[in-house]
This record gives C-alpha cells, structure tokens and sequence, in this order.
C-alpha cells in the first residue's frame, strides 16, 4: 500500500510538505504549484490518508461492494436554496435514490471541493458509489472524479464533459422560441443572458440556439441589445434599464431571456419605462419556473421538465451501477412552448 513517503518521493518534497498538503495544513504557506504535484502524486499512488480508510479501500480491492452512498456536488449554493430552477432537479434526484436504498452522503458546491483534502476525503474515505454533478463545477474537480476507479458519475446541466448527461437541448428549445417571436412578424430581437462553460457568451447553447433562429431566418443581429448579465439578476435589470435610456439605439421589439429569471427583471425594467408589453416589447424565456404565469403579463416561456430531469439523473445513475447502462451516453428531455400574453402580439 503506497505511503506518504511514496508520495514525497514521487513529487520531490519532504514528508512534512507532502503531510501539510494533505492535512490541508494551511500554517506554513505552500507554493499551488507544489499542492497540485502532491495531490497528483496522491492520485496516480492511490494514496488514502486515513488509516481506517487505507483499510477499506484494501479490503473493497479485495472483492469491492458497493456502499450504496451518493454524493451530489453542485455549481454554487444558491442552487440548493430554494432556487426555482435547480431545486426541483435535486428534490426529485434525492427522491428516487432515497427510495432506491441510497442514502446521499454529501452535497458539496464546487467552490468548497476546491480544498483538495476535502474533495479526497469525499470521494476516497466516503467511499461513494456514484455522484451527480449540477451545473459547472470546473475542470480540475471533474478531472479528479473521472480519474478515480469504479466511481460511477452522472452530470445534469454541465456543459463540455465527457460523462453521461440527463438534460435537455438548449439550442433547440431556444430556437423554438424565438421561432415563435419571429412568427409573430418580430425582426429586431435582443437577447438576455450569460455566458457558458468558457466564461465566453459565445459558448453558452441558448445564445447559439438564438443566433441560429436568427440566421436561419435571415434576420441581422441586433448586437446593442446582446445583454451578457453574467447570470446576475440586478444586472439583467440595470443593463436593460441602461439600453432603453440610450436615444440612438434602435429599440427591439421583441426579446429573448436564456431564463425566467433573467426576464422577469428585464420586464420590470420596461415596464418602468413606461413601454407596453407585448405591444412595445414582446418576451419570451426559459425554464418555465411556477412564477412565470404569474408575471405581469404572464410570461411566455419554454418548459423545462425540471423533476423529470432529477428522476432520469437518478435511474440512469442507478443503472451504471447495476451495469446496465453504458458510463458515456447523453439524455435528452423534451421541451415545451409555454405561450402567455407577454408574447401574443402580431407585428404588422
């Protein structure tokens, strides 16, 4: 069983560097450069830290059982409270594997699972069988998960991975809805969103799925009115607020929001403007949370089935590990255009 030695050694520290890195000794300060070779050389020796650990990995090598324990780790921890759009995905997740015989041994954000101690410890002393990753979580992180023996790993909204994914698709669910808003006769359509996994807007799915309607119809973008909230809901009212104030600007006449939330904010901002909706400005969005019929007007918006989601996550997670079903595939949800008053209204 390879020791802290082992891995002093393989990196070229001393034994009490490599034991400060584990430990998560934050006493004495300790190059990232230095960190990330330890952490490395933990990974590619298979060293567990803990001597009670150490023996239960041995004896699962022996002949390993499975521990019926799932981890969950999530972008940030906003989307475990009470968030419209993510909240019902973990309740219905949590839902099916409790009924299974699962229990869920961590919900971590990926900002915690940055200390590396804490995300080895998770994955390597927890001894979980599987964890389902919510949204961007960050390369280094997925890394270490896929890099780790027999752990099965499932993602939902997570852009750019190479593991099985439950989802829906973004670019044609966009598409349809602004379809729907060029339909209504629209051709200036401004956009409301943030970026993708890249940090870049360009790679976000709902921009392209926009951009694509756009093009398909042979309508120019209007690039005043590309609006990059970064996925901040003041933001999406300040930017919007901004633009209307801005005399030689032409207005659109109709607008995309990548989520109900980023809409609803947008259309406050209109609405202070003293501009009509749909009349002025027509809205469509995304996700379909229980507060969009509610909006003044009710807001059009394209149904995301957000429980149905958890539950896919959940079985096709429970099947990896009976083996039945193969650790790379992508599922794909269907979506549905919800159309309230905030889109209803034909451009002569």
């Amino acid at each position: 069983m390879p020791t802290l030695k082992d891995v002093a050694d393989l990196v070229g520290v001393s034994i009490s560097t490599a034991s400060r890195v584990v430990r998560n000794d934050t006493s004495r300060h300790i190059n990232p450069e230095t960190k990330a070779k330890v952490w490395e050389a933990v990974r590619q020796l298979d060293y567990t830290p803990n001597e009670s650990a150490r023996h239960l990995v041995n004896k699962q090598k022996a002949g390993k059982k499975q521990t019926k324990q799932i981890g969950c780790i999530i972008q940030t921890a906003r989307i475990n409270d009470d968030h419209p759009y993510y909240s019902p995905i973990i309740t219905s997740f949590t839902k099916k594997i409790l009924e299974s015989g699962y229990s869920l041994a961590f919900i971590h954000t990926s900002d915690e699972l940055a200390d590396d101690a804490l995300l080895h410890k998770c994955v390597h002393e927890l001894q979980v069988d599987g964890i389902i990753i919510v949204g961007e979580v960050g390369s280094a992180i997925l890394d270490f998960l896929q890099k780790t023996e027999d752990l099965k790993l499932i993602g939902i909204c997570t852009s750019g991975t190479e593991i099985t994914m439950v989802d829906y698709d973004r670019i044609h669910a966009t598409k349809s809805a602004v379809d729907h808003l060029i339909d209504q006769g629209h051709r200036s359509i401004g956009f409301v969103g943030g970026p993708g996994h890249t940090g870049e807007l360009s790679s976000e799915e709902r921009f392209q799925g926009y951009k694509f309607a756009m093009y398909d119809a042979g309508i120019p973008l209007n690039k005043d009115w590309i609006i990059d909230t970064r996925w901040e809901i003041d933001r999406s009212y300040e930017r919007v607020m901004e633009q209307l104030k801005q005399t030689d600007v032409e207005r659109p006449t109709a607008i995309f929001a990548a989520s109900d939330q980023l809409a609803i904010p947008a259309m406050r901002a209109i609405i202070e403007s003293k501009l009509r909706i749909p009349e002025d400005i027509a809205f469509i969005s995304m996700d379909n949370i229980d507060f969009a019929q509610y909006t003044t007007p009710p807001l059009s918006s394209v149904h995301v089935p957000k429980v149905e989601i958890g539950m896919t996550a959940a079985a096709t997670l429970l099947d990896m590990l009976k083996g039945e079903q193969p650790q790379l595939s992508k599922v794909l949800l269907p979506h549905k255009l919800m159309v309230r008053q905030s889109s209803i209204y034909k451009i002569n």
